[in-house]
């Protein structure tokens, strides 16, 4: 006992390898957005800012148990309900209504809800007999219905699926079989045409363009087209940092949030993204170990859910700038410019901090 007790004291509290992962994506973001941003300090210095309030939540949230986290939960994913509610009722933005300003912070609560959402779910699941019964099922699926209904009709139709993904992963974790993993995804794609008349109509206009972008080049299609000439315009080893035309020409909308990935791909080309995507890789694959070393139910599902949440973050905004998907205003993580994104995030990996810290002991 004494030796397993001096063993526990010496473990590190950060996992230093995934620490520097994020560092490393972090400056390479905070690079691609000062020639995004046409070489505009501005930019850099407010992402700067937002990094360093993300690495003291990070900081912060390592320390606390994740038993503590757990007791926490449900009181988290009640108050960003509330949140998403009062978005609801006072929110503001651009076409739709995704922020609160509370004066002194201006920030977006559907954010929030990817983080509060897999551990809402992880907590119901923590005591329960796993895999989860059909009636633990029909509860997990109210808890993800919510926050997602609320957030796609703000709408953010690309956060919802996020949200609602955050929380099927922790679920999928839980040991639910493979015939059940199917009937739910077929429900899922049997339920799309009746999805498809609740969409608005820049949504469906977005399934159109990925579908067809040359059908409206220089309307809808707009996006893709630009974004996929970037891309190629890349090679190998790229043009060169601020060497993009896409971007200082601006032809390339949104080149500072959802599409800077394709201003780094023309800049550094398919080498420069090879790399980036390696970090990433290793950012997911060490994070799916903290998972594995999770010292109980909850900490392993909740682990496991950010891990594989981050993959769909990089996967789904990967596919969107190339074609491979629809457009859905998902940021690049850790490098597309915005606060509340680079803040959650932080904050997750400082909750994985935290299960590292606390992972099973092996004799």
């Amino acid at each position: 006992m004494v030796a397993l007790a001096r063993r526990h004291a010496r473990q590190p509290r950060l996992d230093l390898p995934l620490l520097l992962a994020l560092m490393l994506v972090g400056t390479i973001g905070l690079v691609t957005l000062y020639s995004a941003g046409d070489k505009e300090s501005t930019i850099v210095i407010n992402q700067g800012m937002r990094f360093v309030l993300g690495g003291i939540a990070l900081l912060v949230v390592s320390r606390i148990p994740p038993g503590t986290l757990r007791n926490w939960t449900p009181w988290l994913y009640g108050a960003t309900v509330l949140l998403l509610v009062a978005v609801e009722l006072f929110g503001e933005g651009r076409g739709s209504n995704r922020w609160l300003d509370l004066k002194f912070v201006r920030f977006q609560p559907s954010e929030m809800m990817k983080l509060s959402m897999p551990m809402m779910v992880a907590w119901y699941l923590h005591t329960r007999t796993l895999p989860p019964s059909w009636r633990d099922l029909l509860v997990v699926a109210i808890l993800i219905a919510v926050p997602a209904g609320l957030i796609a009709e703000q709408p953010d139709l690309g956060t919802s699926l996020l949200v609602a993904a955050s929380g099927a992963f922790a679920l999928f974790l839980s040991g639910l079989s493979w015939w059940r993993i199917g009937g739910i995804i077929s429900l899922a794609v049997g339920a799309m045409p009746v999805a498809w008349h609740f969409l608005h109509e820049y949504q469906r206009n977005r399934v159109r363009m990925f579908m067809n972008p040359e059908a409206d080049p220089l309307g809808n299609g707009w996006h893709i087209i630009q974004s996929e000439i970037a891309v190629g315009a890349g090679g190998v080893f790229g043009k060169g940092w601020h060497q993009g035309s896409q971007s200082r020409l601006e032809f390339l909308p949104e080149h500072t949030t959802d599409f800077v990935f394709s201003v780094f791909s023309e800049e550094f080309g398919l080498v420069g993204v090879l790399l980036l995507l390696a970090l990433y890789i290793f950012i997911i694959g060490r994070s799916l170990w903290i998972a594995a070393n999770g010292k109980d139910t909850y900490s392993r599902l909740l682990a496991g859910a950010i891990a594989m949440s981050f993959f769909v973050y990089v996967m789904v905004n990967g596919g969107m700038i190339t074609g491979l998907l629809p457009v859905v205003g998902v940021p690049l993580p850790l490098v597309s410019y915005g606060g509340t994104s680079v803040v959650s995030l932080l904050t997750g990996f400082g909750v994985l901090m935290s299960i590292h810290a606390h992972r099973k002991l092996v004799r």
